[in-house]
């Protein structure tokens, strides 16, 4: 089995060591060869060029970020249905700071765990045992793994990519106070979305919409934070959408999205579970982020559910 490591040298917990130690642990089971980003788009590359060269697996150690380039490198252009059974499989030991797809497969966040995690199951390969198929997001212009938003959402991940550009660290805790300032602005602000499900009525005034693949939202450290808690990668898409930003009403609402057992429910939230695909758009271009990466401001965005479009090296069921 031909593997192709790719690791991203400055992701939040990576280390030199611990791409070293998971090499080593991977070289007893696969025919290993490690490639380290270097530019924004570097994975997508790498993993492009993999998948031409027929390579088995790409085993990513990184965060979001990373993981999306890799599957957007695995699988091309959006608006085609890929064969996941042709695509080379994807497998993560967590190496950022949120690791929200990992954690979503059911994959340790520890990244000593998550390699003998996936030692186990490239051995339950070898020993016929197939790849898990898990459902992704055609966001148009690229493929979604686990989430994507516009409105604040989209401002707060541009923010804080402009401060991880300034230098500063990024943690949970500055992503909140950037989210609080963030939420702040938008609140003064009048709605400019409108969301279109299918088979009902346009909805306006809508100032923010999340549409997630998976569930938990996030990660406030160990702390999950649910939008959708019945959407997974077997279901539809998850979408979570307010009218309203009052103070208040969204403090209640937040308590509920950290909540051990969450029940999402207020007058100002639009929220299903399960859908097929949703229409965004915006009357002004609003700032857009999927997988936690800022893609600009946009005036439409569509996202469309493409069930088993991706072969994972992951536990058949979440575990975490």
């Amino acid at each position: 089995m031909r593997a192709v490591l790719i690791v991203n040298p400055n992701a939040t917990s990576t280390t030199p060591a611990g791409r070293d130690l998971l090499a080593h642990a991977l070289e007893s089971r696969v025919t290993l060869t490690v490639e380290h980003t270097n530019h924004r788009g570097h994975a997508i590359e790498i993993a492009s060029d993999a998948a031409r060269d027929g390579v088995d697996v790409l085993i990513v150690h990184g965060g979001d970020g990373t993981v999306n380039e890799v599957v957007n490198g695995v699988l091309g252009d959006c608006g085609t249905r890929p064969d996941a059974g042709l695509a080379p499989a994807v497998a993560v030991v967590p190496g950022g700071s949120a690791n929200v797809f990992a954690r979503a497969l059911g994959i340790s966040p520890d990244p000593i765990e998550a390699t003998n995690q996936l030692v186990d199951l490239l051995g339950g390969y070898r020993m016929g045992r197939p790849w898990r198929r898990i459902g992704l997001m055609d966001c148009g212009e690229r493929w979604g793994v686990f989430t994507a938003g516009m409105g604040v959402d989209g401002d707060v991940v541009a923010a804080v990519e402009a401060q991880r550009e300034k230098g500063r660290k990024v943690t949970a805790s500055r992503y909140i106070r950037v989210a609080i300032r963030e939420f702040l602005a938008s609140a003064r602000k009048e709605p400019t979305l409108t969301l279109q499900l299918p088979g009902a009525d346009p909805v306006g005034g809508v100032h923010f919409a999340f549409v997630s693949n998976s569930s938990p939202w996030t990660y406030a450290n160990s702390r999950p934070v649910w939008t959708n808690p019945d959407t997974t990668f077997d279901t539809g898409l998850g979408v979570f959408a307010t009218t309203s930003m009052n103070v208040w009403a969204n403090l209640r609402l937040v308590r509920q999205m950290v909540a051990r057992n969450p029940r999402l429910e207020a007058k100002h939230l639009i929220r299903d579970d399960n859908v097929s695909s949703v229409t965004v758009t915006s009357n002004t271009p609003a700032a857009c982020q999927i997988d936690g990466d800022y893609i600009g401001r946009r005036e439409t965005m569509t996202f469309t559910s493409v069930p088993e479009a991706l072969s994972v090296v992951a536990p058949t069921k979440k575990t975490d």
